[in-house]
């Protein structure tokens, strides 16, 4: 896991800047607890919606970012659609900020991942699902998008939106280990200062609770 890159003071005039991560607003499969069979396309609730718009008024309370990332799944996309217009940011998409695929496991609830063969909660970073990834595979996808991102915008506040595996993942990639690794809930808050010598501890903003699970 990289968790420094090169980021320096005297060119941006800024030593700190931060990624806002923001989890997707609630599903309709995150409201059932079913992996979507269709998980580009499934959408938000209007709970969702209203947590979105909740997200956008405390980020421009306390940042100034100057652009929105989001995953291309749609439940991701309408998110940080309601928050770019929130915050009067332009949008663009990250193709592969996308939620973990869960394989076989499409269409089952996600209890069903607690008694699929060889699953075991000590091991689950490294477990895959039939046809699926595992959580060290969605890490070596999105590990090197946060470090982009953080290094192109050295000087500026950057929305990223993107699902509950994706963010527990670029947790435990920006402090180097997965024992801590923090599960938001739909439409939680991470904040990440980064600088010249690279990633600050992350910060969750807002409710501090931690999701039963990660979703699909």
């Amino acid at each position: 896991m990289s968790t420094a890159y090169a980021a320096g003071c005297e060119i941006s005039g800024r030593c700190v800047a931060n990624l806002i991560l923001v989890r997707h607003g609630e599903s309709s499969g995150n409201r059932d607890r079913i992996f979507a069979t269709d998980p580009h396309s499934l959408p938000l609730t209007d709970l969702g919606y209203a947590q979105a718009r909740a997200a956008a008024r405390l980020i421009v309370d306390m940042f100034q970012p100057k652009l929105v990332v989001s995953s291309p799944f749609l439940r991701a996309h309408e998110t940080a659609r309601v928050i770019a217009e929130g915050i009067d940011a332009p949008l663009e998409v990250e193709p592969n900020l996308y939620e973990r695929d869960v394989g076989v496991y499409r269409g089952r609830s996600y209890d069903s991942l607690v008694s699929a063969p060889g699953y075991a909660p000590a091991s689950r970073w490294n477990w895959r699902p039939p046809e699926g990834e595992s959580y060290e595979d969605v890490l070596a996808r999105v590990g090197p998008i946060l470090d982009r991102l953080a290094r192109d915008n050295s000087a500026t506040d950057v929305v990223v939106v993107s699902h509950g595996g994706v963010m527990v993942t670029l947790w435990a990639h920006i402090v180097g280990t997965w024992d801590s690794s923090w599960t938001p809930p739909n439409c939680g808050i991470v904040q990440v200062e980064h600088g010249a010598d690279g990633y600050r501890m992350p910060r969750v903003i807002g409710e501090s609770h931690s999701a039963r699970d990660a979703g699909g």
